[in-house]
C-alpha cells in the first residue's frame, strides 16, 4: 500500500513538471472566458437593450462601454481568474476596461461585490463608485453599496482614491463616501452585513467550489483540454468555474478550489474549513462557509473571521493564494 501511494505522488508531481502553464482556458462552451463574462443569471437582468435570461451564461459579453443592468434579479460576471462581480437586485454596473491587465467596472447604482480568490501583483483591478476609485489589492471579499455610499471590506486589503486623497482599508473596514474632504476609514460589523445578497454571493461560491472539483478530476491525469489555471466550463452547473494550477485555493467564504493534482487525494487529506484535520468528503453539508459547516439558527460566521483552511497530506499549503500558485497568464 505504501509502495503503491508513492508511486501516485512520484506520477502526479512528474505531470505537474511537464503540464504547460495556461491562463484562459478553452472550453467545450462556444465562447471562451474572458473579463466581463456573464457566468450565471436569476431573475431580471439586461445588457442594453438585451436581455439576458440563463441561457446567458457562458454566450454573453459585458463589453467595454456597456452596462449592466438588474431589476428582480442579480448576476454573477467574470472578472479575471479567480475574480468574480456579483451585482444585486436593481443595480447598474457598467465595463469601463475590460482587460486581463487592466479591469475597471463601475458601480453607477444599487451593490456588487467582487470576490477574490486568486489577486497577484500583475493584475490591476479596480471599482468606481461616487467618485472614487477602490484598487483591490489581496484576495478577499469587497463590499461596494451605493445605496448606503459603503465600500466594505469583509477580509482582503483595499485601496481607495478619492478628492485626491488615498485611504487604505483592511479587514472589517469601510469607508462612507459622504462627501467629508477628510474621509477616514472606520471599523463595521461584518456579522451585520451578512444579509440576502452576501448569502446568495455565499452560495454561489459553494456551487463553483463543488464545479471546479467536478472539472479538476477530469484533469487529474492530464486529460485533454488542461491548459493550466483558469476558467473551465463545467456543463452540470452550466458555468465557468475556476482550477488553479497547483495546491487548493480557498475563498473568502472558505470554500475550496482545487487544482487537478490536489482534487486527487482531498476526500481523505484535507481538512475543510473550520474543520482543519478532519477528513472531507464532497457529500458532506454544503452551506456558504465550507464543507462540514452546518449553521446553528441560520447562517452564520464560527469563530475565527473569514480565513482558508490548511490542506493536510503533503502538497502545498493552500489558504488565500496558495504556495503553489499557478504561473497563468494575466
Amino acid at each position: 500500500m505504501r509502495f503503491s501511494r508513492r508511486i501516485v505522488i512520484c506520477s502526479t508531481l512528474l505531470l505537474a513538471a511537464f503540464l504547460p502553464a495556461g491562463g484562459w482556458a478553452q472550453t467545450q462552451n462556444s465562447r471562451p472566458a474572458q473579463p466581463g463574462s456573464i457566468n450565471y443569471v436569476e431573475g431580471q437582468a439586461s445588457i442594453g437593450a438585451q436581455e439576458l435570461s440563463p441561457n446567458s451564461a457562458g454566450s454573453t459579453l459585458l463589453q467595454t462601454g456597456q452596462t449592466l443592468d438588474t431589476q428582480s434579479g442579480k448576476v454573477e460576471v467574470l472578472l479575471t481568474p479567480g475574480v468574480f462581480l456579483r451585482v444585486d437586485d436593481n443595480s447598474s454596473v457598467k465595463m469601463v476596461n475590460a482587460g486581463l491587465a487592466n479591469t475597471e467596472i463601475e458601480l453607477d447604482k444599487g451593490r456588487a461585490m467582487v470576490e477574490g480568490t486568486d489577486i497577484n501583483k500583475n493584475n490591476d483591478i479596480r471599482v468606481d463608485q461616487g467618485g472614487a476609485t477602490t484598487k483591490i489589492l489581496k484576495n478577499g471579499l469587497y463590499d461596494f453599496d451605493a445605496r448606503e455610499n459603503a465600500i466594505r471590506v469583509f477580509k482582503g486589503k483595499a485601496e481607495v482614491l478619492t478628492n485626491d486623497k488615498k485611504v487604505d482599508l483592511g479587514k472589517e473596514r469601510e469607508l462612507i463616501l459622504n462627501g467629508n474632504p477628510n474621509l477616514k476609514a472606520q471599523d463595521f460589523d461584518a456579522r451585520k452585513n451578512e444579509d440576502d445578497f452576501f448569502r446568495w454571493s455565499a452560495l454561489r461560491s459553494g456551487y463553483l467550489s463543488e464545479a471546479s472539483v467536478n472539472q479538476a478530476r477530469i484533469y487529474v491525469n492530464g486529460g485533454p483540454g488542461w491548459l493550466g489555471p483558469g476558467w473551465y466550463w463545467d456543463p452540470w452547473f452550466a458555468c465557468y468555474t475556476f482550477i488553479p494550477g497547483g495546491g487548493i485555493f480557498y475563498s473568502p467564504f472558505g470554500w475550496a478550489f482545487y487544482s487537478p493534482f490536489a482534487v486527487y487525494r482531498s476526500p481523505f487529506f484535507y481538512g475543510g474549513y473550520y474543520g482543519i484535520g478532519r477528513p472531507h468528503r464532497f457529500g458532506e453539508y454544503h452551506y456558504p462557509y465550507g464543507h462540514g459547516i452546518e449553521p446553528r439558527g441560520g447562517f452564520h460566521r464560527p469563530a475565527g473571521g473569514f480565513h482558508g483552511g490548511a490542506p493536510r497530506g503533503g502538497f502545498p499549503r493552500g489558504g488565500f493564494g496558495g504556495a503553489a500558485r499557478g504561473s497563468g497568464r494575466r
